[in-house]
């Protein structure tokens, strides 16, 4: 097992909970995706190794708990990305209203925008940002030329 699966292993155990093949199966999953999951594509890709359905929402719900994967529901599905051990901890997401893709913005001098705004929003209202969720929406690239949307 890897040292990524060997952190997430004792973090889920320190909590209480079994680190069980199906739980192994369900993290490989999310850490091998290039893409935003829903629970449902997650079970058809780990239901050959007896992995049920309620078994994926049950570990997705633990897994988001314990903040080692976050959840972005769009249009009322929620998809699943790694938080811990991401490629891409700090990014903004894009959300095309035609194609319904969800694209990862991961930009060095939007994110450092983006900090900016959460060191001022902390500094003027006397809080502390634990975690931000920015979805742009609109048209991607495909679909904005399919539809012929010239921009400025």
């Amino acid at each position: 097992m890897d040292k990524d699966l060997m952190d997430l292993k004792k973090i889920i155990e320190d909590n209480g909970y079994k680190f069980t093949k199906q739980k192994k199966s369900i993290l490989e999953t999310l850490i091998k995706s290039d893409i935003h999951l829903s629970a449902e594509e997650i079970y058809v890709i780990v239901k050959i190794n007896s992995v049920g359905l309620a078994t994926v929402y049950r570990t997705l719900k633990i897994l988001k708990e314990l903040n080692i994967i976050k959840e972005i529901n769009i249009n009322g599905t929620n998809y699943y990305e790694m938080k811990i051990f991401s490629k891409k901890p700090l990014h903004i997401h894009f959300k095309c209203i035609e194609c319904n893709s969800i694209i990862d913005i991961d930009d060095k001098s939007l994110i450092l925008d983006y900090l900016k705004l959460n060191y001022k929003t902390e500094k003027e209202k006397d809080i502390i940002v634990f975690d931000a969720d920015i979805m742009l929406i609109g048209l991607c690239n495909k679909c904005r030329e399919d539809k012929n949307v010239k921009t400025d």
